[in-house]
């Protein structure tokens, strides 16, 4: 299988901690010893990874002129769920103390809003990002490279029947939440502190007739200007991150 290469000691640490055994390398800048690399070669001890000391200029070679933090590591890719591995995962987290978060993407078509929605899942906590199998963007290259390592860490989750994973996802609990612009009802006014899918639609078209049919509440995000809509990874952000406000607010 081949492997690719991520950066920065967060996604790193994260994947050592998470999936170890996906991570075939570690590759840290000399002369970067501070304690967070201590952390960092600690954990890599733990999980028997391979481990190299090398100059920058070796590591913007495998990852480019990025901000790396000096560490990167060559990784096998996360591989999309599949619609049993999502359920399999929101009954493992049900015994956790925080309640489930997922982003449902109804048919985006962009990989760099996929990439971007990705990014501020996992900067949220999402457990996972659900697209459909057809007539959407899939998980390659550029939407790897937008969501710079998010992709490594929280999974997305390719369904063949959205509707169905939806109604999968009532039966299991969670609060299904659409977005539009025209909806009456203001986010901020919504309940996120439940377990929650938060959908959103395609660019331009917005959520499919079947899709909003399988919703529990429509809501919409303030339009004080003269744009009609927000990008739908702007309006992911905004609403992932009303779910975070609500569950961090006493």
């Amino acid at each position: 299988m081949s492997t690719l290469h991520v950066h920065g000691l967060h996604v790193v640490q994260a994947l050592l901690k998470r999936d170890p055994a996906r991570v075939r390398r570690l590759y840290i800048a000399r002369g970067r010893d501070d304690a967070r690399i201590a952390a960092l070669l600690a954990a890599a001890n733990l999980a028997s990874c391979p481990l190299e000391r090398v100059d920058v200029p070796r590591l913007e070679r495998l990852v480019g002129a990025v901000a790396h933090q000096g560490v990167v590591a060559e990784i096998l890719p996360q591989a999309p769920w599949n619609e049993e591995r999502l359920f399999d995962a929101l009954t493992h987290r049900a015994a956790d103390a925080e309640a489930p978060l997922l982003l449902v993407l109804d048919g985006v078509q962009d990989p760099h809003n996929l990439g971007a929605c990705l990014r501020t899942a996992d900067a949220c906590g999402a457990l996972a990002v659900v697209i459909p199998k057809d007539r959407a963007a899939q998980l390659n290259a550029t939407v790897r490279k937008v969501a710079a390592g998010a992709a490594e860490t929280t999974p997305v989750a390719v369904v063949t029947n959205l509707a169905r994973c939806l109604r999968g996802l009532k039966e299991a609990g969670l609060w299904v939440v659409g977005a539009d612009a025209e909806a009456s009802r203001a986010a901020d006014r919504a309940d996120f502190k439940s377990a929650t899918a938060i959908v959103l639609g395609a660019e331009g078209a917005g959520l499919r007739q079947l899709t909003r049919q399988h919703c529990d509440l429509i809501v919409s995000l303030p339009m004080r200007g003269a744009v009609e809509s927000l990008n739908v990874s702007v309006a992911a952000g905004m609403l992932l991150y009303e779910a975070v406000r609500q569950r961090t607010t006493p």
